[in-house]
């Protein structure tokens, strides 16, 4: 089990990771055990479809596994190079089914996939669970419902504004001022 403080479980997953290209089943249990939550928060906030979302993580540990040599922790964090192969897991997994599906209902079209990543990137960067924890607790309800919605849950903005009785654009505003106000806090 990957516990401790942000530093230590960082050396926790990198380890686990370098027992994984040894062959070690328990070590990827370890790290699906300590990022599955986080890894699926990506996936789903790409996919919106939690079935689909569940099948595309069984498919980032089956990379991780096949692929734990690649990880190079002089480069970046585990927990990134996690939710970078789950991220183009999801993308190449939208192309190939539909290439001309529209991945949200908003009405700017010109607001695509590309808006979004850098927050999950951003969140899913954010190693210190706690902190996270902490500064969303700082924010207001609404931001606050906002993001959590949006981002763990997979609501999309459309969705979020009849779930929470708000126009659209009003959500786009909480989300976007609640993400600025984590950053703040975290020291991002």
């Amino acid at each position: 089990m990957i516990r401790g403080d942000a530093a230590d479980r960082r050396e926790a997953l990198n380890d686990a990771l370098a027992r994984v290209t040894s062959g070690s089943s328990e070590a990827l249990h370890e790290v699906y055990e300590a990022t599955s939550s986080q890894i699926f928060g990506v996936i789903i906030r790409i996919m919106r479809d939690r079935a689909r979302s569940e099948d595309l993580l069984q498919d980032v540990y089956l990379t991780v596994w096949q692929r734990a040599g690649r990880f190079d922790p002089e480069k970046g964090s585990a927990i990134t190079w996690l939710c970078t192969i789950a991220r183009n897991t999801a993308l190449n997994d939208l192309r190939r089914s539909d290439r001309d599906r529209n991945l949200t209902d908003d009405p700017f079209p010109h607001v695509g996939l590309k808006d979004i990543v850098p927050a999950d990137e951003w969140l899913c960067e954010t190693e210190d669970r706690e902190a996270l924890l902490r500064c969303l607790d700082e924010l207001d309800s609404n931001q606050q419902s906002s993001i959590t919605l949006a981002f763990f849950d997979g609501l999309t903005h459309s969705e979020l504004a009849t779930k929470l009785g708000a126009p659209l654009g009003t959500v786009k505003s909480w989300i976007r001022r609640g993400l600025a106000d984590l950053r703040g806090c975290l020291g991002g």
